[in-house]
């Protein structure tokens, strides 16, 4: 059976090229096998998705074919399935913005996907070192009624921190940097590896250093060298009204902090609304239902029903019938960019009683008699 390569990096199906580049990173990061908690299986399996989803025309065709995908593959492109052969996996070097012969070789300028690459294949890192910290993703839950008002909701995350002792620097108080010897201060070293695509001299992050062409000659004993901490820091975030179950906030900077005055990472907060006990939500529309009796029905009346901001009045016309709907105008969920809202409608039930007064028989009867 076929891979659900959305449900792999967790995307919807209508997901745009940095959606899913972003889930990628995400995950990727998370199973690394060289990480504690590291999954190798599960890494190899996203890096699959992400080849497949990141390509338009892989794209297309998978979406095309759906479970048939992998077979489609086999048949028309010689063989490949999946991550394991990479036959057409040649498409990425196209992309490439410039490479230079060296020796017989191939050193490549990667274009952009340098941190891809990296994570697949162990080079092609950007000179320079350190990229900007990791993101951090949370879920928040929250009521309809806080989604169409919106609020600001404080959390506490435990994340990393610069190191207060020093500053962020790494190094120990009096203490200073030193050139690094296995770099010789280039912040990277270069590697020959053989792909799939060939022999490659790629300029790789140097390990003892980690890019930044300097060592510290005693490391911070706050923080060991990396500049920063990991601690609990609350965060307060401003959720729009109107947000939708799903809908997803990014909040510049909020992430874990970059080392040594590096950029810090984003934090996204991914918002889930709670099944309502009365109210359905369709877009920025809001829908229930209310009973009536059989005389508020035929006469008509003036009824108190639930809204998002508390009760409201709702006039029932005269021989109205069950099932029937009215509509309350600007009484739904606020536009998320235009600032308008979106209407309530009620559904009204007709309750038919099952049990009469005498009194209410004999009414009834000459009601009947009159036609009604």
């Amino acid at each position: 059976m076929a891979k659900d390569y959305y449900n792999i990096l967790n995307v919807p199906r209508n997901a745009s090229g940095d959606q899913v580049k972003r889930a990628y990173r995400r995950l990727a990061n998370q199973y690394h096998p060289d990480k504690k908690g590291g999954d190798e299986k599960k890494f190899k399996e996203i890096n699959e998705a992400y080849q497949i989803l990141s390509d338009p025309a892989k794209k297309q065709q998978y979406d095309q074919f759906g479970t048939t995908f992998e077979q489609s593959q086999s048949q028309d492109q010689g063989g490949y399935s999946g991550f394991n052969g990479f036959q057409d996996f040649s498409g990425f070097a196209d992309t490439f913005s410039g490479f230079k012969q060296k020796q017989g070789q191939t050193e490549y300028n990667f274009g952009g996907f340098e941190d891809i690459f990296q994570d697949i294949f162990g080079f092609g890192a950007k000179k320079g070192g350190v990229q900007k910290g990791e993101d951090i993703s949370v879920d928040l839950e929250l009521t309809l009624e806080e989604a169409a008002q919106g609020k600001i909701e404080e959390i506490e995350i435990y994340k990393r921190v610069v190191c207060p002792k020093c500053k962020g620097e790494g190094v120990e108080q009096g203490s200073s940097f030193k050139t690094c010897s296995q770099c010789q201060g280039k912040g990277e070293v270069k590697t020959t590896q053989r792909t799939v695509f060939g022999s490659f001299v790629a300029a790789r992050i140097c390990p003892q250093c980690h890019g930044e062409g300097k060592i510290p000659e005693k490391s911070c004993g706050n923080c060991g060298g990396d500049g920063r901490i990991r601690n609990n820091e609350k965060i307060k975030i401003k959720i729009p009204a109107g947000i939708d179950n799903r809908g997803t906030l990014r909040l510049s900077g909020l992430g874990d902090a970059g080392k040594r005055g590096i950029q810090p990472g984003d934090l996204y907060a991914t918002i889930h609304i709670k099944k309502h006990p009365y109210f359905e939500r369709k877009g920025d529309d809001i829908f229930c239902q209310t009973k009536i009796s059989f005389t508020q029905a035929t006469l008509g009346d003036k009824i108190k029903v639930p809204a998002l901001e508390g009760e409201v009045s709702l006039k029932v016309p005269a021989g109205i019938e069950s099932g029937q709907i009215i509509r309350l105008k600007s009484k739904g969920i606020t536009h998320l960019r235009n600032r308008g809202k979106g209407d309530e409608f009620v559904k009204i039930i007709v309750k038919t009683p099952k049990r009469f007064s005498r009194k209410a028989k004999e009414l009834l009867k000459d009601l009947k008699k009159e036609g009604l």
